[in-house]
């Protein structure tokens, strides 16, 4: 829980700024601009041990053999990912996927930084799975209970920081004026 003197997007940017923010849609059009392998080569470095960490096999193995697509909609960004060697590696973005996981870019932000949880997304309609829908529950509860912080300490301040970035430049965006 954060303490009441700690600082927020909205205490350090004022709306003006948070405005001004590029929106997915932006990014949207920026990410297909690039190749789709260059994509996934990103996509492959974030996610590697280096970046990310090295996450523990015995929780990433239900992913072997399996494939899981994670779908960034307002970015029109697809992710297809499976597990090799006890290591996420990235597929591409047009192979087919036993799970899919669907929510706007916001949305698996708060996920991924572990500010909101699954439940609260899907049951808000925020989030939505299709396929194998075990596979799908196996990698939320993933998400879930992954102590992201304890594997990279760095990756974890900074998806925080940049979560709340981008929530903040969301309610400043599309606020009522009163």
């Amino acid at each position: 829980m954060p303490s009441k003197f700690a600082l927020t997007p909205e205490h350090v940017f004022p709306d003006f700024v948070l405005k001004r923010l590029p929106s997915p849609r932006f990014w949207a059009r920026v990410q297909r601009c690039l190749p789709a392998g260059f994509r996934q080569r990103i996509a492959q470095e974030l996610l590697s041990p280096r970046l990310l960490g090295q996450l523990p096999a015995d929780r990433i193995r239900f992913l072997q053999g399996r494939t899981l697509a994670i779908q960034c909609l307002d970015m029109d960004l697809r992710l297809v990912l499976t597990v090799e060697q006890d290591q996420i590696r990235v597929l591409d973005e047009k192979q087919t996927a036993d799970a899919t996981v669907e929510a706007n870019t916001l949305d698996l932000l708060l996920l991924a930084s572990q500010l909101e949880d699954a439940d609260t997304l899907f049951f808000h309609r925020r989030l939505r799975m299709t396929g194998d829908t075990a596979l799908g529950l196996q990698a939320r509860n993933l998400m879930d209970q992954l102590p992201i912080d304890q594997i990279n300490p760095h990756l974890g301040l900074m998806l925080n920081h940049f979560s709340r970035m981008a929530k903040a430049a969301h309610r400043a965006r599309y606020a009522n004026p009163h």
